[in-house]
């Protein structure tokens, strides 16, 4: 079942759960925008092709919102509002260990090795930016509240391990041990952004994935 978030002519927000896939891969399993597609037509009595842009991405093991555009228009105006960095997101992370400070800004260069799918923080890579906080601490884990303000691959999760703060579940990048439904725990929670049509401000918010330790966050 899709969770929606938002929906209207133009655009149609939902809460991916991890796991799934954005758009289709090698991997040849059913991606997320096809269920989306599917929702439209079902619900609209759609008939043909319906038409669903695929505006940006979210890591498969990563949960939270993913925006489509249902219109064509609606797609190039919210491509150039995520080129112009006037799209503002913010994450979740539970992390293994405290942040060297309370709030900071992480500032590298990421290089990504296409073969691992991995990105490493190195001198000849992309320059990568990000605000965290810390929200919470548990009695094993920190909640971290971030706000990237480039759109680096695998950017937070590489720039959080290299300052010793794995994100749980993450084995790819140096934790522990991994998550049971193969998750890890990073939530995409918020997007703000003006509505591409109606120049309205909206806030969009995702509740994370039902666990013990997210509970925490409700």
């Amino acid at each position: 079942m899709l969770k929606v978030l938002y929906e209207d002519n133009h655009l149609i927000a939902v809460n991916k759960k991890s796991g799934d896939i954005v758009q289709g891969d090698k991997t040849g399993d059913t991606p997320l925008s096809d269920f989306v597609r599917s929702y439209i037509k079902k619900k609209y009595n759609k008939t043909g092709n319906v038409f669903l842009g695929i505006i940006h991405r979210l890591d498969r093991p990563t949960s939270g919102i993913v925006l489509f555009a249902r219109t064509s228009k609606a797609l190039i105006r919210m491509n150039e509002q995520f080129r112009n960095k006037e799209i503002e997101k913010t994450y979740w992370a539970v992390v293994e260990n405290s942040p060297p400070k309370l709030k900071g800004i992480l500032v590298n260069y990421l290089y990504k090795n296409q073969k691992q799918n991995k990105s490493y923080v190195r001198k000849e890579g992309k320059h990568s930016i990000l605000e965290y906080k810390i929200l919470s601490r548990l009695n094993n884990y920190y909640i971290l509240e971030i706000k990237p303000k480039t759109g680096r691959h695998h950017q937070i999760r590489a720039q959080l391990a290299n300052i010793g703060c794995v994100i749980k579940g993450d084995i790819k990048y140096g934790a522990k041990r991994s998550n049971k439904d193969a998750s890890i725990h990073l939530l995409a929670q918020k997007l703000e952004f003006i509505h591409p049509i109606k120049k309205e401000k909206i806030v969009l918010k995702a509740n994370p994935p039902k666990d013990v330790i997210w509970d925490t966050c409700k």
